[in-house]
């Protein structure tokens, strides 16, 4: 039964390594984008998803994938 905790900590740690990728990934692209690119929640748009992107990590990172990210690359695709 010991063997079992030791066989999923690798999963673990990849789930980790992917959601800490997820979410460098999804900072760098929201600092990189220009403001113009950002559906529009008034002024300071790309200020607010920096900040929800940092203090919620990769939950914020996730919710800017598909709010953000996958509209406005469709968009200018």
């Amino acid at each position: 039964m010991r063997i079992f905790p030791f066989c999923i900590v690798p999963f673990i740690w990849l789930i980790i390594l992917g959601l800490l990728g997820l979410w460098i990934w999804m900072l760098v692209d929201c600092i990189k984008r220009e403001e113009k690119n950002f559906p529009s929640l008034g002024e300071n748009t790309k200020l607010i998803w920096i900040l929800i992107i940092i203090l919620t990590q990769w939950i914020g990172a996730i919710i800017y994938y598909f709010m953000v990210k996958q509209k406005m690359d469709k968009s200018s695709s």
